[in-house]
């Protein structure tokens, strides 16, 4: 069993098949080296689980856990980029977070960092990302949470 694999196992993560769009896109397109995965809402078995804004109709903890979600998709979507060859993964390079949130909520480092640090527990080195993440007066669907991904593949 690949590392990967193990420490997926061991933080007690599923990773599901990749997610379906939910609009006219692909989940992904990859273009020489890098895989470029489209912003991942916090959906499992095809439902939205954290929906409003966080700090007000969510917890800043439940926006951590929605963020978790949308990381889980996003290594869904690479997974099947790289046919589920672990060996494949270079790095990745960037993930850009989205929080439905007010104005007045500052805490969208706090939020983003959910994802930022699962893959950092999945992939060690190789998940350490540049990244931003930005504040939302509303999002697709009333999710609370959108996280895309560039990363760099073998």
């Amino acid at each position: 069993m690949h590392v990967f694999e193990e420490n997926i196992k061991q933080l007690g993560i599923e990773i599901p098949d990749m997610p379906n769009a939910l609009a006219n896109y692909v989940p992904y397109k990859l273009s020489n080296s890098i895989v470029y995965v489209s912003g991942q809402a916090p959906v499992m078995n095809g439902k939205l689980i954290y929906k409003g804004k966080v700090g007000n109709d969510i917890s800043i903890e439940d926006g951590i856990k929605a963020a978790e979600l949308c990381c889980i998709n996003i290594i869904s979507v690479l997974k099947k980029s790289i046919n589920g060859d672990w060996n494949k993964l270079d790095n990745f390079l960037k993930l850009g977070g989205f929080v439905n949130c007010n104005s007045d909520f500052v805490d969208q480092p706090q939020i983003i960092n959910g994802a930022s640090d699962l893959l950092v527990k999945v992939f060690g080195e190789q998940g350490k990302h540049s990244r931003f993440a930005v504040g939302s007066n509303s999002l697709p669907m009333n999710i609370s949470v959108e996280i895309d991904a560039i990363i760099k593949i073998k």
